[in-house]
Parts: structure tokens; C-alpha cells; sequence
């Protein structure tokens, strides 16, 4: 019987080749299909008529002025007050939205007056309703003609552009209506003319049949019933194979686990042998608590930011009876609000990622902290110089190079192009440190040389994968940059970043001595197959309605869904997470405390959250059928909340949280844990109380009234400043202020005090 025990464990501490040939496999096969999607964008992307003309020959816009516009669409922010296509940002409009039902409406009063004599609104309901289907029958027909790269528009077409330019130029006159713009935004006529011609594009797309179906270019988004635009059945069929495709996953893994009881972190029998030491760090270690001190400065920068966005939508037209809006306008508060956020939360990851490298170490070199310092200077100057750029291109202080050094405008990547180069470098700089740290060669424990090998792998996708961010321009095809931007946004941060996560994780616990390295790979692995399985592929669920056909649709709906299934499974390990802050037994049978309680409080937090935010929220909307009504809603932020925050910003304060303790003897330890413990609970009762009071049933409703009424209305300043819309607003605010009192200024405390304590002792 025991030599069987004995059989079982060795079979079990033996790693199959086949766990990394799998990943291999699955990495051929999904860049594969990615890259074939990607090159079907370019093919398939939307065209832009060299000349757009009226029914009498004249020439109304050209590409070149479609072009100019989307560059004045960037140029001034506008992706973080509206959206094109619902991408962008929720404070405005959607641009094309907007412009599309004004064509209808245009449409629909030309024919009320050709056939009856009078106004559309005049009419009773069988006439309203003759007259709007001929209107959509007229949109629906492309005019376009690919030989001579013209595009005819019809009179009620040209009469709706003709009155674009003056409808935005009140726009943007009156903060009040736009959610905080700086008053008086555009009022150049070119850029005017440029901007309308932008959106008047973006909204004959939107409807415009593409040639050889019976749907528009965008899949027929946005809905709006008026113009012929509902949902396409490709959208309802792949929603329902997808269905079928996740309970597939999710039996195949659980029958896996089933099976194979030694996957997961924790190991049954396994006894706890920490290989690091709390208060016992090096001095490159210790030159690495200062920017920890920036990850939590910039945290509360973020939260105080987000809290004045929110105001934005709950009262654009005074901030407590001062015009905000006149030195911080809503567009740039926004920008500085998602960038603070992959700042502080990339920024965690950077260190922490240097300090386990140093751990796997046996000797430091003498340069390790000069280089750390250096290194620190460098993100420093990227950092705050970008957030200076993005201020200074906004309020359109650098002219013809605001492109390059303010505000790039595209969400998500709004940092000026050259401080992208920078950061490419400083994130190559920063592997380069990583690969003298933990070179397999350099690491002192033999058998730990396999994890140094993929650490340093997971690492070098982060410079890699955020190349593409390169690729694009702000006249480039708005099909072909939003492809290349959700390369980034989701396959470098929910991809590349949660394997790289995934590996710090692992580190950590085999430095705790919690996990067995056999173990720890095996979970690298797993994780690595699930996530990139439906990751890679699953990118394209961003693409439903931006210029791609429906192939993108189908093959994304279909894998998209098994991004679900990692995150169903983070409820096996969560029992073993919290009976591992309660000890572990050591070799003599006695209970080990494991001194990173609140560490380990952080990573059930990521698993919560993970399940909720990424899993359950983030399923919610990425089905075709729901994301066609939902997307751009507040439906989105509501996921986006509960995922970025919950899940990389939970673990970029675990990683905070584990620094500071290894870094911080127990005599001083309990002067930080006591802001800790607080600030871990006034984060996550922050998020939840901002997530179940506002964003969820703000998002309901939102998407409810797109369905009645229509994208565009649900959307538009008529229902964002509803009184039922205002009140779910201010009902934030109470999660903002738990958020920020008692979540983000006790961390910055405990990061600051930690940083303080380490000073003082005269090691760093």
C-alpha cells in the first residue's frame, strides 16, 4: 500500500512533455486564426470613396477629408467623451449614432412631404410606418462603386450632412451638453467640415448593405429600427453555438480535474518550506519599495480622477460650483484615468517581477540597485511625462506634433507616439535586467531552472506584445487601428499579462515554499492552454460590429466563451487559499503561519473577482446577440470595473502587499499591516458597493432603452441626463468614497511607511 502512495506521488511530481507541446499547439493554432482574421480586416475593411458627391455630380467630402476628420476626432479627445462603432468612451454620444438617425429622419421627412403633403410627425401610424420602411429601404442601398471609388448619396442624405457641421458646432459649445467638454471645443469651419465628414462616413457604413449581403458593414450596428438596422441572424445562431461550445469546455475540464486531483496550486500532503525570509531582503530588493510608492500614489490619482469623471455624468454642469471643465476637462480627466490605471497596475508588475527574479538568485550584483534607480527614473519620465503630453495635446498646446507628444487619442492608447517608443524601450531595459537576474544558469536551486525558463519567457511577451501598438496611424483605416488596439487591449493585457501574472503567482508560491515546482508548472501550463485557447481567438469579440464580416463573428463568439472556463475553475482552489493563511504544516508536523496573510487576502480577492467581473460580467456581454444592443453601454464599464480593477489591480496590490512584507522586518510590520487590512477592505467593499448601486442597473436600463428606443437614444443627451439616469449616478458616489477613503489613502499610506521604515534602516 505504501510503495502504491509512494508510485502515485512520483507519477505525479513527473511533468509530461506534453503539457508544454499543448501549449505549443495551442499558441500555432490560435495566432493562426488571429493573424487570418487580422489580414481579413485589412480586405474587408470598409472603403473610403475618394469622392462622396450629391445626386447633382457636386463633391460633398473626400477621403482625404475623412481622413482629416477622424484626425480631429483624436486630434481633441473625442474618443474619451463619445465612441464610433460604441467604441470609445460613455460621457457622450456615439458620434456615428447620432449621424445615422439624423439621416433618417432626414429620409423619412423627404417622403412624408414627396407623398403626403406634410410633415413626418403629422401622419398616422400605417403612413409613419409606410414611410419608414421605404426610408430604410433607401439607406440600406450601397451607392458605392469600387471602379470608380465614388460614392452617391441620395438628397436626404446630402441635406442631413449639410447640417452636421452646425449640429456639432453647438455640441461643442455648451459643457453642459456634452459631459464636460472645454467649452467652445471646435469651432474652426474646416475642422468642422473634416469632423462631419468623419462621422457622416462612419454613419453611411453603419447602414450601407455590404455587397453580396443582406446586412451593413458593421453588421449592422448600431440599432435603430428607423433605418433598417436590427440585428443580423448571424448574431442570434453563432450566440447559441457558443452556449454549446462553453458547456463543452467546462464539462471536458472539470472531467480533468475530476481525474487528475493533483492539478492546482496547493498540493494535498505538500509541507511548507519558505525559501524567503520577511525583513531579510537584499538592497537591490529594498531600492525597489519606491515604486511601490508610485503604483499606490498613482492608484489614489486614479480613484480621485474616476470620482470626477463619474461627477461628469451624474452633474456636467457644475462641479460643486466650479466649471471643472475649464482647467480639467472630462476627455482629459478620462484619458488620465485609464492611463494612471495600466500605470500603476503595469508598474507593480515590473518591480515584483524584479524582486522574485533577485529571490531565484544566490548572489546580487554590486550594480543591481544603480539599475533599479535608473530604471525607476526612466518610468518615471515616461510616466509623468506622458500624463504632462496628454494635458498639453488636449488643450491643444503642441500643434502638429500633438500626435506625437500629447494625446494620441485612441482609447486605452492615448500616450503621445514617442512615449510609446520610450516605453517599449524602458520595457526591454527592464527584461534585460530580468535576464541577468534569472538566467536558468544563475539560479541557485537546480531544480527551479524550468520556472526561471518561463518567467523570463511570460516577460518577454510583455515588450513583444505591445509592438502593434506601432502599427497604426491617426488616419489609418478605423476597421484596420481598431484590430491592431484590441491586439493590445485585449490580447496584451488579458492575454499576455494574465500568463505573466500567472507566472509571478507561481514564483511567489514556490519562494513561500507552498507549492512543489512540478506543481507550479503544471498550473503555468494549464492556465497557459485555457487562456490562449479561447484568448487568442477570442480577441475578435471586440470586432463584432467594427468593419469585420460575420467569419470574425462566428469563429470569436464561438472560442471567446472559453475564456469562461479558467474562470469557473478558480473556485476549486479557493478552499485551499484560505486554509493556507490559516498555516501550513511544517516537517515536524507543526502549523507554519504563513506570514503574508494579507498577500494571500489580495489573491482570493483576484479569484473572486476574476469569477465575477472577468467571468460572470465579462459572458455577460460578450455573446453577439446581447453585445449588439449592449456595447457602449454602461454594461461595459460595469466589466471593465470589476475585471481591470478587480483583477489586475488586485494582484498588482497582492504584489505591493508581498514586497512590503518581505521588505519590512516583524517590528515594523504591524505599522504597515494595520493601513493594509483597512485598505483591503475599503477597496473591495468599494468596488462592490460601485458596481451593485450604479454601474449594474444603470447598464440594465441603458440596454433596455436601446431595445425600445434605439442605440442612438440610449446614447444621447436626452436619456444620460434623465432624472432616473442622473439619480443611479449620484448612487455611486458612496462606493467612490469608500473606495478612496478607506481603500486608496491606506494603501498609499502603508506603501509610503514601508518605503519610509526601509530607509530608515539604512539598507536601501
Amino acid at each position: 500500500m505504501n510503495e502504491a502512495v509512494v508510485g502515485m506521488r512520483v507519477d505525479e511530481d513527473r511533468l509530461s512533455p506534453w503539457w508544454l507541446r499543448s501549449v505549443l499547439l495551442v499558441m500555432v493554432f490560435g495566432f493562426a486564426m488571429l493573424i487570418g482574421i487580422t489580414g481579413l480586416a485589412y480586405r474587408h475593411a470598409p472603403p473610403i470613396p475618394s469622392q462622396v458627391l450629391g445626386p447633382d455630380g457636386a463633391v460633398l467630402y473626400t477621403s482625404d477629408d475623412v481622413g482629416a476628420g477622424q484626425a480631429v476626432f483624436l486630434k481633441y479627445g473625442l474618443m474619451d467623451n463619445g465612441s464610433i462603432w460604441g467604441h470609445g468612451a460613455y460621457l457622450g454620444p456615439d458620434f456615428a449614432a447620432e449621424a445615422l438617425h439624423r439621416m433618417g429622419v432626414a429620409t423619412e421627412e423627404q417622403l412624408a412631404q414627396r407623398q403626403y403633403g406634410q410633415a413626418w410627425a403629422t401622419l398616422d401610424p400605417m403612413q409613419q410606418a409606410s414611410v419608414r420602411s421605404q426610408a430604410a429601404v433607401i439607406l440600406k442601398i450601397n451607392r458605392y462603386d469600387a471602379g470608380s471609388d465614388r460614392l452617391s448619396l441620395t438628397e436626404p442624405e446630402v441635406a442631413a450632412f449639410k447640417q452636421e457641421a452646425a449640429y456639432w458646432a453647438q455640441y461643442f459649445q455648451e459643457p453642459t451638453r456634452n459631459a464636460g467638454l472645454t467649452r467652445g471645443l471646435i469651432t474652426d469651419p474646416k475642422e468642422l467640415h473634416d469632423f462631419s465628414a468623419f462621422v457622416s462616413w462612419a454613419a453611411w457604413v453603419s447602414v450601407a448593405n455590404r455587397p453580396g449581403h443582406p446586412y451593413s458593414y458593421t453588421n449592422n450596428f448600431p440599432f435603430d429600427p428607423a433605418v433598417g438596422n436590427v440585428a443580423p441572424s448571424g448574431a442570434l445562431l453563432w450566440s447559441a453555438l457558443s452556449l454549446v461550445m462553453l458547456l463543452g469546455g467546462i464539462a471536458a475540464v472539470l472531467l480533468a480535474f475530476g481525474k487528475f486531483d493533483y492539478l492546482g496550486w496547493v498540493s494535498s500532503g505538500h509541507r511548507a518550506l519558505p525559501r524567503v525570509i520577511p525583513g531579510q531582503a537584499s538592497r537591490g530588493q529594498r531600492a525597489l519599495a519606491k515604486f511601490f510608492v508610485v503604483v499606490a500614489v498613482l492608484f489614489l490619482a486614479q480613484t480621485l480622477i474616476g470620482g470626477a469623471v463619474a461627477h461628469f455624468r451624474a452633474d456636467p454642469g457644475t462641479f460643486y460650483g466650479f466649471e471643472l471643465e475649464r482647467i480639467f476637462p472630462s476627455n482629459l480627466l478620462r484619458t488620465w484615468h485609464l492611463q494612471t490605471a495600466i500605470f500603476w497596475i503595469a508598474t507593480s508588475y515590473v518591480a515584483a517581477a524584479l524582486f522574485l527574479a533577485r529571490s531565484l538568485r544566490g548572489n546580487e550584483p554590486q550594480w543591481l540597485a544603480m539599475a533599479i534607480n535608473l530604471l525607476f527614473v526612466a518610468f518615471a519620465i515616461v510616466i509623468f511625462g506622458s500624463l504632462l503630453g496628454e494635458w498639453a495635446g488636449i488643450a491643444q498646446r503642441l500643434g502638429d506634433l500633438w500626435f506625437w507628444l500629447g494625446n494620441q487619442g485612441w482609447e486605452y492608447l492615448e500616450l503621445g507616439r514617442i512615449w510609446q517608443y520610450l516605453l517599449v524601450v524602458g520595457l526591454l531595459g527592464w527584461f534585460a535586467l530580468l535576464w541577468f537576474l534569472a538566467r536558468p544558469r544563475d539560479v541557485v536551486q537546480t531544480e527551479a531552472r524550468p520556472l526561471a525558463r518561463v518567467f523570463l519567457l511570460a516577460a518577454l511577451s510583455i515588450p513583444v506584445f505591445y509592438i502593434p501598438a506601432l502599427f497604426f496611424g491617426a488616419k489609418t483605416n478605423w476597421t484596420v487601428v481598431d484590430t491592431w488596439r484590441f491586439w493590445i487591449i485585449h490580447l496584451w493585457v488579458e492575454g499576455f499579462f494574465e500568463f505573466f501574472a500567472t507566472t509571478v503567482v507561481a514564483v511567489v508560491f514556490y519562494q513561500l515554499g507552498l507549492t512543489r515546482l512540478t506543481t507550479a508548472m503544471r498550473v503555468i501550463y494549464l492556465d497557459a492552454i485555457l487562456y490562449f485557447l479561447g484568448g487568442l481567438i477570442g480577441t475578435g469579440h471586440h470586432w463584432y460590429f467594427s468593419g469585420q464580416t460575420q467569419f470574425n463573428m462566428a469563429l470569436s463568439a464561438m472560442f471567446s466563451t472559453l475564456e469562461v472556463v479558467p474562470l469557473t475553475l478558480l473556485t476549486l482552489d479557493a478552499w485551499d487559499f484560505v486554509r493556507t493563511t490559516q498555516g501550513q504544516r511544517d516537517d515536524r508536523g507543526g502549523v507554519v503561519q504563513i506570514p503574508h496573510k494579507w498577500t494571500f487576502f489580495f489573491l482570493m480577492a483576484v479569484g473572486f473577482w476574476n469569477f465575477v467581473g472577468a467571468g460572470v460580467f465579462g459572458f455577460l456581454i460578450n455573446l453577439p446577440i446581447v453585445s449588439y444592443y449592449e456595447v457602449g453601454t454602461q454594461l461595459t464599464p460595469n466589466h471593465g470595473h470589476a475585471a481591470m480593477l478587480g483583477v489586475f489591480g488586485m494582484l498588482a496590490l497582492a504584489l505591493l502587499v508581498f514586497v512590503l512584507r518581505q521588505t519590512t522586518d516583524d517590528k515594523h510590520w504591524p505599522a504597515v499591516e494595520k493601513y493594509i487590512k483597512v485598505g483591503f477592505w475599503g477597496v473591495n467593499i468599494g468596488l462592490a458597493m460601485m458596481l451593485v448601486m450604479s454601474l449594474f442597473p444603470s447598464g440594465v436600463l441603458q440596454v433596455w432603452d436601446v431595445m425600445v428606443n434605439g442605440y442612438w437614444h440610449a446614447r444621447g443627451f436626452d436619456y444620460v441626463n434623465a432624472s432616473r439616469s442622473r439619480l443611479i449616478e449620484w448612487l455611486r458616489m458612496p462606493g467612490d468614497l469608500v473606495m478612496i477613503i478607506f481603500g486608496a489613502i491606506p494603501m498609499a499610506l502603508a506603501a509610503i511607511n514601508g518605503w519610509w521604515l526601509s530607509r530608515q534602516s539604512g539598507q536601501a
